[in-house]
């Protein structure tokens, strides 16, 4: 129902969620020696989930480590500033299809409702 209803929106929101939840384990862990940055490469868990695997198996097989600019000597490769963007970046696209979806659940509502 929610594909169908939604179209990839419902997938591309679960897995902006699940980036998010990633970009901000990274900033959280900047600090943490031999810490190893990670990120989803978005577009290949999207197509991955329009193929049918599920979104959270998209997302787990999509992860990919970051490879830091200026690697620092504790082997940390968190750099706030790619993470900061990184992040800013989801939240906008993340807030996007949001919006989408709930403009699509309005439209379905005043339809409903014979408006």
């Amino acid at each position: 129902m929610g594909t169908s209803l939604f179209g990839i929106h419902g997938q591309a929101l679960e897995l902006r969620s699940q980036r998010l939840g990633l970009i901000t384990s990274n900033i959280a862990n900047a600090g943490t020696p031999g810490y190893k940055a990670r990120d989803i490469d978005f577009p290949s868990a999207l197509a991955a989930s329009e193929r049918g695997v599920g979104t959270g198996r998209a997302a787990a097989d999509a992860i990919q480590y970051r490879v830091p600019v200026m690697p620092s000597l504790d082997g940390n490769t968190v750099e706030m500033a790619t993470e900061q963007t990184a992040f800013a970046e989801n939240a906008v696209a993340y807030q996007a299809t949001l919006s989408f979806i709930r403009g699509r659940v309005e439209t379905l509502t005043r339809a409903l409702k014979g408006e």
